[in-house]
């Protein structure tokens, strides 16, 4: 087996677990349904994972990754304003999935929280780095509430997210979405 191949596997396993995590959550997920999703045969989800959690801790660096993607597209719109609203856009285009299983990173970190094992401390620092991302923007915008605003936002999008799961009504983050936007545009 190539070392290419072996890391298309193990990306492929990453990704699954991230989705599939997901989907179902942390109790029920188990490494056949990891192994089936990313159409690995399951005796071989342990040459790349010898446990469970190592899977989670690959999903949350699929997370990370899948989130610094997102920010090096962002960053390339002329200004902080359009960066943050493309950042609401982009939740609102995964309104329906976010009506059905929630906010993949914040349904995770919920999930780990009530775990003793580090993993959300690890899942905790991909969303804290979405959170200095969205700090940097307003305080290119000029505010010196940078801070406060992004923690205003994220919590938003989290509580929206969380409505829009819990009544399976994509239209709430679709309205939220509307509002964020006017919200940021009325900071400029």
């Amino acid at each position: 087996m190539t070392n290419s191949t072996r890391a298309g596997k193990r990306e492929r396993l990453a990704g699954a677990a991230a989705r599939i995590l997901h989907e179902q959550g942390v109790e029920k997920t188990t490494l056949a349904d990891i192994a089936r999703a990313a159409d690995v045969p399951v005796g071989n989800v342990y040459y790349y994972f010898k446990t469970k959690d190592q899977l989670i801790e690959a999903a949350i660096d699929t997370h990370g990754h899948e989130l610094d993607s997102l920010i090096d597209r962002l960053d390339r719109l002329p200004a902080p304003q359009d960066r943050l609203k493309a950042l609401v856009g982009g939740w609102v285009g995964q309104s329906h999935v976010a009506a059905q299983y929630g906010c993949p990173t914040g349904t995770l970190a919920s999930e780990l929280d009530k775990r003793d094992d580090g993993l959300d401390r690890a899942i905790a620092k991909v969303m804290g780095r979405l959170l200095d991302w969205m700090e940097r923007q307003f305080a290119a915008m000029g505010r010196a509430d940078a801070r406060e605003l992004a923690v205003a936002l994220l919590a938003a999008y989290q509580g929206i997210s969380l409505l829009t799961n819990t009544f399976r009504d994509p239209a709430l983050m679709e309205a939220e979405g509307r509002r964020l936007e006017g919200w940021i545009d009325s900071l400029a």
